[in-house]
């Protein structure tokens, strides 16, 4: 699927070079009166490494689609993170590297979205939002309101986000893992 270097977006998966890569930050740029271009950030689906490419805003891309397949995260050995496929209890494994900052939101049980090129799993894609206990974050002040700045708070996986002053530990918060960012209390 052909798309302009412009029509790009975070998350998007294209080839570049023959090989699958992920954009983890792009920014449209126009100096002056030089031409357009797209300065990406990118990541190799195959090897892991990130790297910088500035395109010309009239470039041709070919978008990947890649194979999506719900499995359910099994655990992790401390070199690779176990998934199977619930319907025919197939198992993949996938590096910390493979998985990026996704890996820090991995808890067993979770059902995720396993991503497959040409058969291989490369990655996963996060829920739009989790819903988490807070194991750990100070108490709130007399007087804190919505408005005062946040404090941190660790969750149930062991990962620290940014809340509002009014949030208890023991509190059940929602997150966008994807920003690790607080959206609403869950009650």
């Amino acid at each position: 699927m052909a798309l302009s270097a412009n029509d790009i977006r975070k998350g998007m998966v294209i080839v570049h070079e023959g090989a699958p890569v992920r954009v983890m930050e792009f920014h449209h740029h126009t100096p002056g009166n030089l031409r357009a271009m797209v300065q990406a950030r990118l990541r190799n689906l195959i090897t892991g490494n990130s790297f910088e490419f500035r395109f010309r805003s009239n470039d041709t891309l070919d978008r990947v689609v890649l194979d999506q397949q719900k499995m359910e995260y099994l655990y992790s050995d401390g070199s690779h993170h176990h998934f199977m496929n619930n319907e025919n209890y197939e198992q993949v494994q996938l590096t910390e590297d493979e998985l990026g900052d996704a890996a820090q939101w991995l808890m067993p049980n979770l059902t995720i979205e396993v991503e497959f090129y040409n058969g291989t799993p490369i990655g996963v894609t996060l829920p739009a939002t989790m819903d988490l206990t807070i194991t750990r974050t100070d108490p709130p002040l007399k007087g804190a309101t919505a408005s005062n700045s946040n404090k941190p708070a660790t969750l149930e996986n062991g990962v620290t986000v940014s809340v509002p002053p009014f949030i208890l530990e023991g509190e059940k918060i929602r997150v966008n893992p994807t920003e690790a960012k607080y959206l609403e209390r869950v009650k």
